[in-house]
């Protein structure tokens, strides 16, 4: 029989209650510096890893389905109000830095390998750990799961769980740290905001940076989104899954964001009132998943390996960092647009929309998906490479 903490409905209460408190207690004045997304994954965090709910490593169904369901949602339903204008103003300067954290990603897999001497300490699975780690921070566990599987990693449990345990803890903290970067970064560039400012109002972008959460809605208005949602997500599958019996591999992602996409042109659905706040709940309860996923009792578990794999993956995302926010400040890229980047290298298109949406970024939430689902097709090639060359 099951234990308490693993029945979905008693999780699910949990999870709810905590978004929640972390709403309420954002408004209050110290936590306001923090934001209610950061909040939500600190939240999931505290409570897994004191054993309230389940961690990543007894990971319930329910998980799985708001990883499945709800993640692509809450894509589905902020891109409703997305202008198609915003990937024409954004898109190349995020394209530019998503290729250069790409490629500071794959270099921080080199320079990791060598400083902490991989052969010596990872042994035969040198070249997997290597592969893995650039696939996962470059377009997500999908990339990560395709060169274990090449690899017969899932074979060696210790090396494996040790990976996906330091994988995940390195996710949530990178999410935590773009969230505060761009604040933290806005005292020291101080001239660079003023002049991002400036070409903002020069090219009439409406950023819409106070625009409130809450909405007039009404069940006709939510009866028709969950119905477009959920066909838009069924429509997907089917679609992706034709295309691969044709050898033609199309991310599901990309056809949910198509098909939102030409959806947000009709004035009859882009006007429905509440897809905005069912993809702002959606993305809380996603980050607070991916919080309960950082489990600290994985790594102690396996001793002096998740330590050497802890450091491999810090100095990869270090190395990744400086060529995101070093180079994207010389090119004065505007801070958020940096921290987008970098989370759709990180954690991919899911994690790259809720930290546009926490920044409050709308013109950035279209390109930081388009890029996160790229990272999707290229991650698993350029990680083979890098593995090939380790």
């Amino acid at each position: 029989m099951s234990s308490i903490n693993e029945n979905p409905l008693y999780v699910f209460a949990l999870l709810n209650l905590s978004i929640f408190c972390m709403e309420w207690i954002s408004h209050i004045s110290f936590f306001k510096y923090f934001g209610t997304a950061l909040l939500v994954i600190i939240a999931g965090a505290f409570l897994a890893n004191l054993g309230i709910i389940p961690t990543a490593s007894n990971s319930i169904p329910l998980y799985d389905g708001i990883f499945t369901y709800l993640a692509p949602l809450s894509i589905f339903y902020l891109l409703l109000g997305v202008n198609l204008n915003s990937l024409k103003k954004a898109g190349l300067p995020m394209l530019t830095m998503f290729f250069l954290g790409a490629a500071g990603t794959a270099i921080g897999a080199f320079v990791g390998i060598n400083i902490l001497d991989g052969t010596a300490i990872f042994g035969d699975n040198n070249k997997a750990i290597a592969g893995m780690f650039t696939g996962t921070y470059i377009g997500g566990s999908v990339n990560f799961n395709a060169l274990a599987i090449h690899y017969n990693m899932m074979e060696k449990g210790n090396i494996y769980a040790g990976a996906v345990a330091v994988d995940n803890i390195i996710t949530t903290l990178w999410m935590v740290f773009c969230i505060a970067a761009p604040k933290i970064l806005n005292v020291f560039r101080k001239n660079a905001i003023q002049k991002d400012e400036i070409v903002e109002k020069e090219i009439d972008i409406n950023l819409d940076h106070v625009e409130s959460d809450a909405e007039n809605i009404s069940p006709k208005s939510i009866g028709m989104l969950l119905f477009l949602g959920a066909a838009t997500i069924f429509l997907s599958d089917l679609v992706a899954e034709s295309l691969s019996n044709l050898n033609l591999e199309i991310p599901t992602i990309l056809i949910v964001t198509t098909i939102a996409l030409i959806l947000a042109q009709f004035k009859s659905v882009s006007q429905l009132r509440g897809s905005k706040l069912l993809g702002l709940y959606s993305v809380y309860l996603f980050l607070i998943v991916i919080g309960a996923y950082c489990e600290i009792a994985a790594m102690s578990s396996i001793g002096v390996l998740a330590i050497n794999l802890l450091f491999f993956a810090v100095i990869l995302v270090v190395v990744h960092a400086l060529f995101v926010f070093g180079i994207g400040m010389l090119l004065k890229y505007d801070n958020d647009l940096l921290a987008i980047a970098s989370q759709a290298n990180v954690g991919g298109s899911s994690t790259a929309l809720a930290l546009a949406r926490s920044l409050n970024r709308k013109d950035l939430l279209l390109p930081g998906i388009l890029v996160g689902s790229l990272g999707n097709g290229v991650g698993t090639y350029i990680a083979f490479i890098v593995a090939g060359l380790v």
